[in-house]
């Protein structure tokens, strides 16, 4: 492994401003649940479930002072991943 010399420090004031704004989004899907959005109510449960694994990948696992390949790579990997899906789902709706 090579030395990383570029040394980030974040302050605890961050983590705590991600880690509340992590706890409201929990509660707003929580409160969400209770609102008929009919054929929406998925998609906005996506949306704010989205949100937090972002919230989660740049600051918790430090995606923000990686590498900038990886910064392409992670967004990349999920578009691959969200395209399979869409995919096997209009398979499976059009047969």
């Amino acid at each position: 492994m090579e030395n990383h010399t570029d040394a980030h420090i974040v302050p605890y004031k961050m983590y705590l401003y991600i880690l509340g704004g992590l706890i409201m989004l929990t509660l707003i899907s929580v409160a969400v649940t209770e609102i008929e959005f009919g054929e929406f109510s998925v998609l906005v449960a996506l949306v704010l479930a989205s949100v937090k694994a972002t919230l989660v990948l740049i600051y918790f696992m430090h995606l923000k002072f990686d590498n900038k390949i990886l910064q392409i790579m992670v967004p990349a990997i999920f578009i691959l991943v969200a395209l399979v899906i869409i995919i096997v789902f209009l398979d499976y709706n059009y047969r």
